[in-house]
C-alpha cells in the first residue's frame, strides 16, 4: 500500500506564495504520473499540475505561469510551488500517484485571503 503525505498548506494573503510537499512511501520513479489536484467546497476535484516519470509536466490553464510542479527523486517527494496566489486558489490540495493504480493523500488546506 502506497502512502502519500502532503504538507505545506496554510493561510496566505493574495499575491503570496506557498510550497506544497508530497512525500511518497516508495520510489516516485515507480509511478507513471504524480500530480496535484484541488477541490473547493461544493466543487469537483480538478487537476492542477502533473509530472510524468520522464519529467514531462502539464498544468491547468488557471495556474500556468504561477505554479510549478517539481520532484526530488532522492527524497521520493513531489512539490508544488504556488506564486501569485489568488482567492480562487483556495481549496484542499491533494497529491495523487498513478502506477496505474490510483493513490491519494489526505490533502492539505490552502486558503488565500483577499
Amino acid at each position: 500500500q502506497v502512502q502519500l503525505l502532503e504538507s505545506g498548506g496554510g493561510l496566505v494573503q493574495a499575491g503570496g506564495s506557498l510550497r506544497l510537499s508530497c512525500a511518497a512511501s516508495r520510489s516516485i520513479y515507480s509511478f507513471k504520473t504524480m500530480a496535484w489536484y484541488r477541490q473547493a467546497p461544493g466543487k469537483r476535484r480538478d487537476l492542477v499540475a502533473a509530472i510524468t516519470s520522464a519529467g514531462s509536466t502539464n498544468y491547468a490553464d488557471s495556474v500556468k505561469g504561477r505554479f510549478t510542479i517539481s520532484r526530488d527523486t532522492a527524497k521520493n517527494a513531489v512539490y508544488l510551488q504556488m506564486n501569485s496566489l489568488k482567492p480562487e486558489d483556495t481549496a484542499r490540495y491533494y497529491c495523487n500517484a498513478d502506477d496505474p493504480l490510483n493513490y491519494w493523500g489526505q490533502g492539505t488546506q490552502v486558503t488565500v485571503s483577499s
